[in-house]
């Protein structure tokens, strides 16, 4: 009798156990977790870095709020002779066009779409999504005379739909592996030191036009990572604009053949 007890005990703990694990194998599916879970996705997922064997990175501002440290970030990029990339939002750029003008006239900067309301994408629908992605990006080439074709969702919050309807745009998503935590304050140094330890050969690293301590921490990221042997390139330089894979890891890799 104590053993039939023991093992209906067991079978029991068993089926909990089982139970438990569907419930949450259902639930890694469900959520973003997915992505890295079993280290394979059947999501589709942004351009996080490009895996390259060269030392070549790509620096990136969002900008959506004010323009009072956009000359400065741009006198810095020109003083280190360097290229980076914009992604800007549609009320931004008819807020302050000239001052988009003068990052696309520069040379040194690569302007991309950052939507045209900032809102969580993966909550519109794909008629929604579109008119987002065409209107900022006409608003850009009305000013610019250079069409988008880079795309940065807002909040970095994604779905399949999303990129899909980006890709039909003529558009490559573009997320970040390293983020300057510059939107949370950090302090200039501090801020520094983690770009450059979490840089790696093709790292996009994400900054912000309005970052409270960004243009006191650009030096120091430049220069360090200068002195690591990197250099900078626009992120349209850096991915491979066909035949490629993107791993569940986001980083996008040249196919083979």
């Amino acid at each position: 009798m104590k053993f039939l007890l023991l093992k209906k005990k067991s079978l029991a703990t068993a089926l909990l156990a089982l139970v438990l694990l569907v419930c949450g194998l259902l639930a890694v599916g469900l959520t973003d977790a997915y992505v890295v879970y079993a280290e394979k996705t059947t999501r589709k997922l942004p351009v996080y870095c490009v895996d390259t064997p060269d030392k070549k990175v790509a620096l990136s501002f969002d900008a959506s709020w004010g323009a009072d440290k956009t000359l400065s970030i741009l006198e810095i990029l020109e003083r280190y002779d360097i290229k980076a990339n914009y992604f800007v939002v549609g009320f931004w750029a008819e807020k302050y066009a000239d001052t988009l003008k003068k990052l696309s006239d520069s040379g040194r900067v690569e302007i991309g779409t950052h939507s045209n309301t900032h809102q969580h994408m993966s909550k519109l629908n794909k008629d929604s999504i579109k008119l987002e992605l065409e209107t900022s990006s006409s608003i850009i080439e009305s000013i610019t005379g250079k069409k988008p074709d880079l795309f940065r969702a807002p909040f970095g919050d994604y779905n399949d739909t999303l990129i899909e309807t980006a890709e039909e745009c003529g558009l490559y998503t573009i997320q970040w592996d390293v983020d300057s935590l510059d939107w949370k304050g950090v302090g200039a140094e501090e801020m520094a030191a983690k770009v450059i330890n979490k840089t790696k050969n093709g790292s996009i690293i994400l900054m912000h036009n309005d970052g409270e301590h960004t243009v006191s921490a650009l030096p120091l990221i430049i220069e360090g990572l200068k002195n690591k042997g990197y250099s900078f390139v626009t992120i349209g330089e850096l991915i491979y604009r066909d035949n490629y894979t993107v791993d569940h890891t986001g980083k996008q890799i040249l196919s083979e053949g």
